[in-house]
C-alpha cells in the first residue's frame, strides 16, 4: 500500500478577510514533491482557510492513489486535534468542512501530526501565492509555484516536503549546473527570477538601519508587534494554601498585606522600565487591585476585559488540590487527563478557558497593534497564552510554574506568528540591597 505525506496550510489577512489555502503532497522516502494545490477563496477566517486546505491535499492525494495511507502533517493545532478527534467540533463554519475532510478517505487511513509553522514553509508558501494571486484578480497556477525555494541550496533534507524536484532545479541554478530535459521551460525561468529576487532581498535586510530584537521590542522586518506583557496577580489569602481560586461564585478574594507589597514592587519596576503603553486587567478583585498599582504609577486607566478572568473552578472553588482528591476523586483524574473535562458542579474545561481566552487575546492584539500592553490576570489564561503562542498541547501547562506577581511576555506579529519573550519572571520581587 503507497504511503503519502500531505501538508497543508491556510491564511487569512484580516481573519476574517482575504483569504487562500496551499497544500502538497509528498512521497515520504524519497521526499519528492507529487502534486500542489494552492486556491484563493475570496473572504474567510485562518480556520475555513486550513480546513479547506485540508480537503485540498487529502483530494489530491486521492487522486494520485485512493487506497493510500496518508500521514497529513499541518500546523494548525486546532485542526489536527478536531480531525483526530481528541476536540470536539463546536463551530458551525467548521462542522461541514471537518466532514468533508474525513469523507475523502475512510477511517483509519489518515493520520494526523502537528508540526512548528517553520516546518510547514511549502504549504504555507503556496497559501500566500494564493492569497497574492486572489490580490490581482488573479488564480494560483502551478506554473507560478515557487514553494521549492524554501529548500535552501546547499542544506541537507531534514523533513519532507523540503526535497522537492523545484529545489533540486533552484539548487542547480545557483550552482550554474543546467538541469535536466526542461531547463529551458517557463516553470526554470520563473525560478530563477525568483532567486534573484530573493538574492537582493536578503542583501537589502542586512543593510545598516535594521533594529535588533532585545527585550519586549520588535523586529523590524515584520513591523512593531502588538506586546502582552502577562502579569499574574498578587498573592491571596488563598494563594499559600494553592487552593482552587477561579471565578466561580463565592471566590473573589482581595490582595493579602504580601500580595499588596508584590504589587507595589512590580509597580516600580515597570514604571523604571517605561514601556507599557496600557492597562487590561481581568474583572476579579485580585487583579484589578494589582493592576491599579501599576496603572496609578504609569499615568494609565485601567480597562477590564471579561475575557481574562480566571477558569470556572465550580464545586472546587475555595478547596485544596488535597480536598478535591479526597471528594471528587473520578473527577479530578478526568480534569487531569481531558482538556474537554469540568470540574464538578459545572465549571469549564480548559478547552472552554482556551476559547474565550483566545478571543481576549485577538481582540487585544488588534486594539493595540503595535503597542505593549500589560495585562493582569491568572494563572490559566497566562498559561494558555503560552501555550498557544508555542504550540503546545493542553497538557503542557500541567509542566508550567507561574509564580504570584511573575511577568511574561508574548509579542504578536502582523503575520501571525508569536513569540514567547519572558516567562515567570520575579527579579523585581526581590528586597534591592
Amino acid at each position: 500500500m503507497r504511503e503519502f505525506v500531505v501538508e497543508a496550510d491556510g491564511g487569512s489577512r484580516g481573519n476574517p478577510g482575504p483569504a487562500g489555502y496551499g497544500a502538497v503532497v509528498i512521497d515520504p522516502a524519497s521526499g519528492e514533491t507529487l502534486a500542489e494545490a494552492a486556491e484563493y477563496i475570496g473572504v474567510a477566517t485562518n480556520n475555513v482557510a486550513e480546513y479547506r486546505g485540508l480537503i485540498a491535499g487529502l483530494r489530491a492525494a486521492h487522486a494520485l492513489d485512493p487506497a493510500a495511507r496518508v500521514r497529513v502533517r499541518m500546523d494548525s493545532k486546532l485542526v489536527v486535534e478536531q480531525m483526530s478527534g481528541r476536540w470536539k467540533i463546536k463551530h458551525p463554519d467548521m462542522k461541514p468542512l471537518a466532514a468533508e475532510a474525513a469523507a475523502v478517505y475512510p477511517a483509519g487511513r489518515v493520520g494526523y501530526e502537528w508540526i512548528p509553522r517553520e516546518r510547514n514553509k511549502h504549504a504555507d508558501r503556496l497559501a500566500n501565492e494564493a492569497m497574492d494571486a486572489g490580490k490581482r484578480g488573479e488564480q494560483w497556477s502551478p506554473s507560478t509555484s515557487t514553494a521549492a525555494l524554501d529548500s535552501p541550496a546547499g542544506e541537507p533534507e531534514r523533513t519532507p516536503g523540503d526535497a522537492t524536484a523545484g529545489a533540486a532545479k533552484a539548487r542547480a541554478a545557483l550552482a550554474g549546473r543546467r538541469p535536466a530535459a526542461d531547463a529551458a521551460s517557463a516553470g526554470e525561468t520563473k525560478v530563477r527570477a525568483d532567486l534573484r529576487a530573493a538574492r537582493n532581498l536578503a542583501v537589502a535586510a542586512e543593510r545598516p538601519g535594521r533594529v535588533p530584537v532585545t527585550g519586549w521590542g520588535p523586529a523590524a522586518d515584520l513591523g512593531q508587534p502588538a506586546t502582552l506583557v502577562l502579569l499574574r496577580h498578587g498573592e491571596t489569602a488563598l494563594t499559600a494554601t494553592k487552593a482552587f481560586s477561579g471565578s466561580g461564585s463565592g471566590t473573589d478574594p482581595a490582595l493579602s498585606e504580601v500580595g499588596r507589597s508584590q504589587a507595589a514592587l512590580t509597580a516600580r519596576a515597570l514604571a523604571a522600565r517605561g514601556t507599557v503603553q496600557a492597562v487590561v486587567s481581568s474583572p476579579l478583585r485580585r487583579c484589578r487591585e494589582t493592576a491599579g498599582a501599576s496603572a496609578e504609577l504609569l499615568g494609565l486607566p485601567v480597562s477590564i476585559d471579561e475575557d481574562l478572568r480566571e477558569t470556572d473552578f465550580g464545586a472546587w472553588e475555595g478547596l485544596t488540590f488535597g480536598e478535591v482528591r479526597e471528594r471528587h476523586p473520578r473527577d479530578l483524574d478526568a480534569w487531569l487527563a481531558d482538556p474537554e473535562a469540568r470540574p464538578t458542579g459545572g465549571g469549564e474545561s480548559f478547552v472552554e478557558v482556551a476559547e474565550r481566552v483566545a478571543r481576549g487575546r485577538d481582540r487585544l492584539v488588534e486594539r493595540y497593534a503595535g503597542r505593549t500592553v500589560l495585562v493582569v490576570t491568572h494563572v490559566t489564561p497566562i498559561k494558555t497564552l503560552v501555550r498557544l503562542a508555542l504550540g503546545a498541547p493542553p497538557e503542557s501547562m500541567f509542566r508550567m510554574e507561574l509564580s504570584a506577581a511573575a511577568l511574561s511576555a508574548v509579542a504578536y506579529f502582523t503575520d501571525g506568528n508569536a513569540s514567547v519573550r519572558l516567562f515567570n519572571e520575579t527579579a523585581h520581587l526581590r528586597p534591592t540591597p
